[in-house]
């Protein structure tokens, strides 16, 4: 339970923020991405997340098959991080601590 908290609370605030500010943006989320590419000083910024989310993306694979998940299972979260970077691993976290917490219920006598 306590490896669960700390996401489920993070996608949970972070999700409702982004709808929140997706409702009120003035512009499609292509023509946003594409505005911060325009400066050298944003696309840095936003190169730098896309190589952090390159690295989680590494990451959530290793783990998702070393736990013997599909790469089918994986690739929802593979395109959630290809379009809002942190949900995708968030979610990842939150459903590996549901199944870890499912995995140690059933192992208990």
């Amino acid at each position: 339970m306590k490896k669960l908290a700390l996401p489920l609370i993070t996608l949970l605030a972070f999700s409702a923020y982004t709808l929140y500010v997706m409702l009120q943006a003035d512009q499609s989320l292509l023509q946003f991405g594409l505005q911060l590419m325009s400066s050298a000083d944003t696309a840095q910024v936003v190169i730098d997340l896309y190589i952090l989310a390159a690295l989680a993306c590494i990451w959530m694979y290793q783990d998702g098959r070393a736990r013997g998940k599909s790469l089918t299972y994986l690739l929802a979260f593979f395109g959630l991080t290809a379009l809002f970077v942190s949900a995708g691993p968030l979610l990842y976290l939150v459903l590996k601590a549901i199944d870890s917490d499912r995995n140690a219920a059933q192992s208990a006598p």
